[in-house]
């Protein structure tokens, strides 16, 4: 029995010297071993959270297969009537002036019934008026900061002097004030305003900071097309956000350097939004007032619709489809024939079915409405010269990067530094290329401040009709490159930049100053 012990201890230590012995030969190998396991603990823990590891149900317009960052998107569930932005009360009109006063606050909105979530808003708690202004105006506007934090407002779209545009130079601190004047020079558009801090532009339209901007002029006035806002003219802001367990917006939990996305849909601010409306035809203006996810809208149904502008007025003529894509800040107009829809119902969805608008047809005295008019053929007549379109490139944008690694270039924002010169009303064909990297590479929407650029390619031929009107930007996805035709009709420093709002954030961005 004692001899059986004896074997058995020696046995053991034998072994237990073994592993000692093993383990040691391994750490000498491996020095790095322990930092090395606590380094991924802790590279486990921070993606916990993160929304990039949550990959289904991805928005592939959006992206090329390779390491963007998404969250699902969950449908609308159709229970809460669309509302629309009130229109903005001038302080003073008359025939050749308009004035407006904006102010950006903090509030709290009943997004989720029961519950207020705190909120930013222009002249409002959450997001902003209408503003509408007439080609050959004279505008001022009144822009104060009731924000605990510094702001600015920038103009997205509108043809301004430098100084008005309200790029990150132009801060207002809390409770400062100021005004703008200029006079409106460019055709009809949709166009939108929203915050432009360096480091804070994500958080704060994440937050509710965005407005939208409508030009008018004789053409569009006098258009066979509807117009009427909020009757067959409706402005439909889509964003999307991630709520905490209470219903509020923590930005700094749900932010991704790559873009933050959210699973919560919100259309001019409603949750789970439906439309109810006569059979009639309607024009939408679609803002995609998002921080980084891009839309491919089309109808349940399959049916077509016009699209009849894009983010800088009207394009020359419909364009007949049955879908239409919206990157970050990217506006698109489009007519939609309810008439013509079988049934009582009929969805807009995104390119992976989600549900993004249900609409419910209503009947007319128990009588569907089927008077129509007559589509308008002509609406715009912008031309691209063939010397244009020859042009020699004279400026290059590379996009590239990922993260808080995103460049232009090669280099990050210096607000001391000017990129690129050029002279007021000389065009000038840039060419944009989005860099594909080792992992694939995804979309930039790249936007240029104060101009309204025409696109003459995309990698080497001729763009496809929907952007054959004004951008002021487009979205390129890795490997592409577009030339687009560009003159600033005003003077000054303007940014240039992608328009996923947290790459803008990290200095994917640049300025070029016109004289």
């Amino acid at each position: 029995m004692k001899k059986s012990i004896l074997i058995w201890a020696i046995s053991a230590i034998v072994y237990l010297g073994v592993v000692i012995i093993g383990y040691s030969v391994y750490a000498s190998v491996n020095p790095k071993t322990d930092e090395h396991t606590n380094h991924q603990e802790e590279e486990n823990m921070n993606h916990q959270n993160d929304p990039s590891m949550h990959m289904e149900g991805m928005d592939h317009s959006s992206m090329d297969m390779s390491h963007e960052s998404f969250t699902e998107l969950k449908s609308s569930l159709g229970k809460n009537e669309l509302i629309f932005p009130k229109l903005l009360k001038p302080d003073h009109e008359d025939d050749n002036s308009i004035s407006y006063t904006i102010r950006a606050q903090q509030g709290t909105y009943e997004i989720f019934d029961g519950t207020k979530t705190k909120t930013y808003g222009y002249n409002g708690d959450f997001l902003g008026p209408v503003i509408r202004v007439k080609k050959g105006m004279d505008v001022k506007i009144d822009l104060v900061n009731d924000l605990n934090e510094d702001t600015t407002f920038h103009w997205h779209g509108l043809e301004v002097p430098g100084n008005e545009d309200g790029g990150p130079d132009k801060v207002l601190k809390p409770g400062e004030a100021e005004d703008i004047h200029f006079t409106v020079q460019q055709n009809a558009a949709t166009l939108w305003f929203h915050p432009h801090p360096m480091h804070e532009t994500g958080k704060q339209v994440f937050k509710g900071l965005a407005g939208m901007l409508y030009i008018d002029d004789a053409n569009s006035e006098t258009l066979n097309i509807p117009k009427a806002y909020g009757v067959d003219d409706f402005p439909i802001i889509l964003q999307d956000k991630t709520f905490t367990e209470d219903n509020q917006l923590d930005y700094e939990k749900v932010m991704n350097e790559d873009g933050t996305t959210g699973d919560t849909l919100l259309i001019n601010g409603v949750v789970d939004p439906r439309l109810s409306i006569d059979r009639k035809k309607v024009r939408f203006r679609v803002l995609n007032g998002s921080n980084m996810r891009s839309f491919t809208l089309h109808f349940d149904n399959n049916m077509e619709f016009q699209q009849i502008a894009s983010d800088g007025g009207f394009l020359n003529k419909p364009n007949t489809t049955k879908e239409i894509e919206v990157a970050p800040s990217e506006r698109a107009e489009v007519i939609v024939d309810l008439t013509k829809v079988k049934g009582n119902a009929v969805t807009l969805v995104n390119e992976d079915n989600t549900k993004i608008l249900p609409i419910h047809l209503k009947e007319s005295q128990g009588h569907p409405q089927t008077k129509t008019t007559k589509e308008a053929k002509t609406l715009n007549d912008l031309t691209l010269s063939n010397e244009i379109k020859n042009k020699k490139v004279t400026k290059t944008i590379k996009l590239a990067g990922m993260g808080k690694d995103v460049n232009i270039n090669g280099k990050k924002f210096d607000p001391n530094r000017i990129d690129f010169t050029q002279k007021q009303n000389e065009t000038e064909v840039w060419e944009i290329e989005n860099v594909k990297d080792s992992m694939g590479g995804m979309n930039h929407p790249f936007h240029i401040h104060g101009t309204q650029f025409q696109v003459v390619s995309i990698d080497g031929k001729e763009p496809p009709e929907n952007l054959s009107g004004l951008k002021d930007t487009i979205s390129l996805k890795p490997g592409q490159k577009a030339g687009i035709a560009v003159k600033f009709p005003e003077k000054g420093v303007y940014m240039f930049h992608c328009h996923i709002l947290e790459h803008e954030d990290n200095g994917m961005m640049g300025q070029i100053k016109v004289d």
